[in-house]
């Protein structure tokens, strides 16, 4: 029997904005919201807006909801323990938490590794680090292959290394890196691996136990969402970090301890409901089992999707003369998500975008805040790349509609 296929108009249906003449392109910057998430968000505003711990009845019902988003977003990353979500207001922001609580347990000498593929969420914070003495290694891309090859990491792990930094999938690439690999790399010397996800966890089910890492982070605006984060650490990691919240809130007492201020309530229930999506849209599938294989199912079936639209882009792209294909040229087994980007010989990007700017579809040019990556590719002169970023609700439709914007604008 063929794998179940995606009911696009039911689909799209469930956001309000792909109603509008938009072709929306640009879901590796930001994915439209699904109704039900605004709606909760509005739901907890307007019915639910109290401070949470009293002991009357309309305190003890929200507290509720708010912590039956947290137990959601655990299902949705396949924690054990939902006391091991931290919720904040960006990938950014919750990295640099966790550097923060890190730093007083690290010492001069001591090491951590980042990528020179990664969005700068995922090294900023650490190579701020070298501040207070600990040695930044710089994981470099393989420039003839745009990769992160392991034996180009295997010398730059020792005895001192404590952390490894790096993404699931690069933003600018859309390359699926092993992270799992490098967790078994990093473990046996005693380091630990931080996974940036966000430009994964819009593609593929975000599986924190499978992965292997000991801290994985990304942006719900990326994935159906607002604009709000989650970071999963390891419980006992979790539990052996200080407290950065208030002096009287102890280090057992997680996620809070690492949530100042608290999390905010009313987004952190809306993001309930993109577990609720996915756990529908497996339903409607066929799935059958809990909600991990519900959600999975749904995955499954945005992949094949996915990846039909991005190859109809890659086959265009190669067919290009003097066209450049940042990332694998064609799609292959999972090792890449529709995060498209290319450069044109003799063109600047910015042109080719605004050109089709006036078609009234969003792509977007730029570094994409993985700016090492650009330099290290030389192709900060060209204004960067063209990103082309595909979501499962985009039409093949709406790529052809792109496809000949792009041939009126690079002639």
């Amino acid at each position: 029997m063929p794998p179940a296929t995606l009911d696009l108009a039911r689909i799209r249906s469930e956001f309000p904005a792909l109603a509008s003449d938009t072709v929306f392109l640009d879901n590796a910057g930001g994915s439209q919201v699904l109704a039900r998430v605004a709606d909760r968000i509005r739901h907890y505003l307007l019915h639910d807006n109290v401070q949470l711990g009293a002991s009357y009845l309309a305190s003890q019902q929200a507290g509720d909801r708010v912590l039956g988003a947290r137990r959601a977003v655990a299902t949705l990353v396949n924690a054990v323990h939902d006391d091991e979500i931290v919720m904040g207001p960006s990938t950014t922001a919750l990295i640099g938490t966790l550097v923060d609580a890190l730093r007083p347990g690290l010492q001069p000498g001591d090491e951590v590794i980042v990528t020179e593929s990664d969005h700068e969420a995922n090294i900023g914070a650490w190579a701020r680090l070298a501040q207070v003495g600990v040695v930044v290694r710089i994981w470099p891309v393989d420039v003839p292959s745009l990769g992160l090859r392991l034996q180009d990491l295997d010398p730059l792990i020792g005895p001192r290394t404590k952390w490894v930094a790096m993404t699931h999938a690069s933003n600018i690439l859309g390359t699926v890196n092993p992270v799992a690999e490098v967790a078994r790399r990093a473990h046996p010397v005693g380091a630990r691996l931080c996974v940036d996800a966000v430009a994964y966890a819009p593609h593929r089910l975000v599986d924190v136990q499978a992965c292997e890492a000991d801290a994985v982070v990304f942006s719900f605006y990326k994935v159906f969402g607002p604009h709000y984060a989650v970071l999963w650490v390891q419980r006992d990691l979790l539990l052996s970090l200080p407290s950065l919240n208030h002096g009287f809130i102890g280090p057992e007492v997680i996620p809070y301890k690492l949530q100042r201020g608290n999390v905010n309530y009313e987004l952190s229930y809306g993001c309930a409901g993109i577990a609720d999506y996915l756990k529908d849209v497996g339903t409607e599938l066929g799935a059958v089992g809990d909600d991990r294989a519900r959600m999975q199912l749904a995955f499954d079936a945005f992949a094949r999707h996915e990846d039909a639209l991005a190859e109809q882009v890659l086959g265009w792209l190669r067919e290009r003369r003097g066209v450049r294909i940042m990332g694998l040229p064609s799609v292959t087994a999972g090792e890449r998500v529709p995060t498209i980007s290319f450069v044109v010989e003799g063109r600047h990007s910015e042109a080719i975008v605004r050109q089709v700017d006036a078609h009234g579809i969003g792509i977007r040019f730029g570094d994409f805040y993985a700016k090492r990556l650009i330099e290290a590719l030389g192709l900060e002169k060209q204004g960067g790349v063209v990103r082309i970023s595909i979501a499962h609700y985009n039409t093949a439709e709406e790529i052809g509609r792109l496809l000949m914007a792009l041939d009126e604008a690079m002639g």
